[in-house]
């Protein structure tokens, strides 16, 4: 899978990182410029933020329209966020009341990612790697293996059981097969979140609190849950659920059945209030918009 190398650093204080999200600054900023497709948002340094490809952890910062800022569980979302700095170097993490870092040691870490584009919202979708011995030169595209895949924080994460497999159509299908046995791995073995997961054994939702503080589910089933709790003003009623998904036209492909179909055909709702994934995460590639 060709991707662009760009080596740089990781800088943390004054953001809010979580556990699949973190600010890269290239050693050369122009080289985001060498990017196909949607432009990388990026400040006046040159920094951007990653979306790490191919994961998605607790969210510990989401805010729905019209609402306020909400998280998931937080032993894990948190646990997500730390183990990610702690893997990339960082070390005494000082955050404030409000999740941003006030301090860390060091300041910045070197490293370097592996992209092909950025999201919707202008963030580079990456594989990030760490250290100062990447495996090509910065600037240049890379034919990326299972090899090198190995040893990036998406895979660490998944292997942690940390983070959701969740994945996009650009994912090639051999890193993609590998994320899913790390996965697979990591849920077989009870590791991190997986032993409390709900996603497919069904969360009883009560409100918003169940969102926050117990449910421990595939995040962009959180997200769409929270949207639509807070739509309807924080009724715990999800009968109109698989009608709101069906709005949102999140597409997908299910590999099981190789079928284009809607989030909401693998979304079950029961008893008006118990809501369930009916695959596994890994079995759905979901389409950019």
């Amino acid at each position: 899978m060709p991707m662009l190398l760009i080596k740089g650093t990781y800088k943390i204080i004054g953001a809010s990182p979580d556990g699949d999200s973190v600010r890269f600054y290239p050693d050369n900023p122009d080289q985001w410029d060498l990017l196909r497709g949607r432009r990388v948002r990026r400040n006046r340094s040159g920094g951007a933020q990653l979306r790490l490809d191919g994961i998605d952890t607790l969210e510990t910062h989401y805010r729905p329209p019209r609402g306020p800022e909400l998280h998931q569980p937080a032993p894990f979302a948190d646990q997500a966020a730390d183990e990610l700095l702690s893997w990339l170097g960082f070390d005494d993490v000082q955050r404030n009341t409000h999740g941003i870092i006030t301090d860390a040691s060091p300041a910045s870490r070197p490293g370097y990612i592996l992209t092909r584009s950025a999201d919707v919202h202008g963030r580079c979708v990456a594989l990030a790697g760490r250290g100062t011995d990447a495996p090509g030169r910065s600037g240049t595209f890379l034919t990326v293996t299972e090899e090198h895949l190995r040893a990036t924080a998406n895979h660490h994460q998944l292997v942690q059981g940390l983070a959701y497999p969740t994945f996009y159509r650009k994912l090639f299908v051999d890193l993609r097969q590998e994320m899913t046995a790390a996965a697979k791995q990591a849920r077989q073995g009870d590791t991190g979140l997986w032993p409390t997961d709900q996603t497919q054994s069904g969360a009883k939702v009560e409100g918003m609190s169940t969102l926050t503080d117990t449910a421990v589910l595939l995040p962009k089933l959180f997200r769409r849950l929270a949207d639509y709790l807070q739509l309807n003003d924080g009724d715990p009623s999800l009968e109109g659920f698989p009608d709101y998904l069906e709005q949102r036209e999140d597409r997908l492909f299910i590999l099981s059945t190789g079928q284009w179909t809607g989030f909401d055909t693998v979304v079950k709702v029961t008893n008006s209030n118990t809501v369930r994934l009916t695959h596994d995460p890994e079995d759905l590639i979901f389409d950019e918009k």
